[in-house]
């Protein structure tokens, strides 16, 4: 075993596609079949749901709270406590800009300092979906007669403001389940604990965004 970590991260990896089948196309992904030849020759199949990537948005104020909202997800049955988040599916929307945007729409704040916190694939062993996850401070809420009207599940989202460590001691506890809130409240903990030394720019590359 090789204890080293110097080299460790993870690497582009284009192995060959053989044949491709799109076996369903909805409003905003699809699931195709793939016949992938693997390193060693093995050919194998693999079912993988075409996503167009997504942000969250890690929205702390300056009493060390951060924002939480809740909201239905039907794929699980079950009413999440999540950060602010949402598809990168307006074209010509930088990822950035989709932060600002769903912090505006799902919690009525804006920020006045962004910095990148992560980057995660959500669930890579059956979708393409990426997440860039931002830390928003500097927050400031967005007036009554200027707040965006939402519908469907979005509609009358509650949300909270508690400490971070608060959140994070619920997500270790098993109280909170959704991955981008579990990863970024983490993330954020880490970063605090140690002055924000490690946050990036917030339009630092991202060689993983899907094309658009």
């Amino acid at each position: 075993m090789n204890r080293g970590n110097a080299s460790i991260g993870d690497e582009a990896t284009h192995l060959e596609v053989l044949d491709r089948k799109l076996q369903f196309e909805g409003a905003k992904w699809r699931l195709v079949t793939d016949d992938v030849r693997l390193l060693d020759g093995t050919v194998v199949r693999r079912d993988v749901v075409q996503h167009p990537g997504a942000v969250g948005v890690l929205a702390l104020d300056n009493d060390d709270n951060v924002v939480l909202i809740q909201q239905y997800r039907h794929p699980v049955a079950t009413t999440l406590w999540e950060i602010p988040a949402g598809l990168l599916d307006e074209v010509g929307e930088s990822p950035l800009n989709t932060a600002r945007r769903e912090l505006f729409e799902e919690a009525h704040l804006r920020a006045q300092k962004w910095h990148l916190l992560l980057d995660l694939y959500s669930s890579p062993g059956m979708s393409s979906e990426v997440v860039r996850i931002y830390l928003a401070r500097g927050l400031s809420d967005v007036p009554v007669d200027e707040q965006h009207q939402q519908t469907d599940e979005e509609k009358d989202m509650p949300s909270v403001r508690v400490s971070l460590d608060q959140a994070c001691e619920w997500v270790l506890a098993g109280r909170i389940h959704n991955s981008l809130a579990a990863s970024a409240l983490l993330a954020a903990v880490r970063e605090r604990d140690r002055g924000w030394a490690g946050l990036r720019d917030p339009e630092t590359d991202w060689p993983t965004q899907p094309a658009r």
